[in-house]
């Protein structure tokens, strides 16, 4: 499985992540800035997610993702896109009630190509702060549906006991 990744390009207010490979929780810190940033960003207008050479997603990612949703819900009152043409991602963001957040695509026409796209640095973050980072996806991942809730919370206790 290839490593993991995110890129990211921007064009009048339209921002693109695509995530690349085995995407983990070692990239969550950067994305969290990003993502930050993204949302601050007087030109900012949409987003969407590209997820179709994405491998594997673990649950602190997605729960970046979640976070992606909420704050566009907040801002635009509407949900953005996810692209993704993987049947097995697409399981686990059905599974996860992605489908009720995004808008996700599932086939495409022709392949995606982006202008002037960038590689997000990995940065390292201590311990404590990736607990934290973990903690708060999760929490963002129980808060769209009950099966999700009922999925984490053992995990989200157990991190709040520590």
């Amino acid at each position: 499985m290839d490593a993991g990744k995110i890129l990211v390009a921007e064009s009048q207010g339209i921002y693109i992540i695509k995530f690349v490979g085995d995407v983990r929780l070692n990239l969550c810190t950067t994305l969290d800035q990003y993502t930050d940033d993204m949302f601050e960003a007087n030109t900012f207008k949409t987003v969407i997610i590209d997820l179709t050479e994405t491998q594997c997603i673990d649950s602190t990612s997605l729960g970046q993702l979640a976070k992606i949703s909420i704050l566009y819900k907040e801002r635009f009152d509407q949900v953005p896109t996810i692209i993704s043409t993987n049947e097995d991602i697409n399981r686990i963001l059905t599974s996860m009630g992605f489908d009720k957040v995004f808008y996700i695509v599932r086939e495409l026409v022709s392949r995606v190509e982006y202008l002037d796209e960038v590689e997000l640095p990995t940065q390292s973050v201590n311990e404590s702060e990736m607990k934290q980072r973990v903690l708060e996806a999760h929490k963002l991942l129980m808060s769209l549906n009950e099966n999700n809730r009922a999925a984490f919370q053992n995990l989200v206790n157990s991190l709040e006991d520590q």
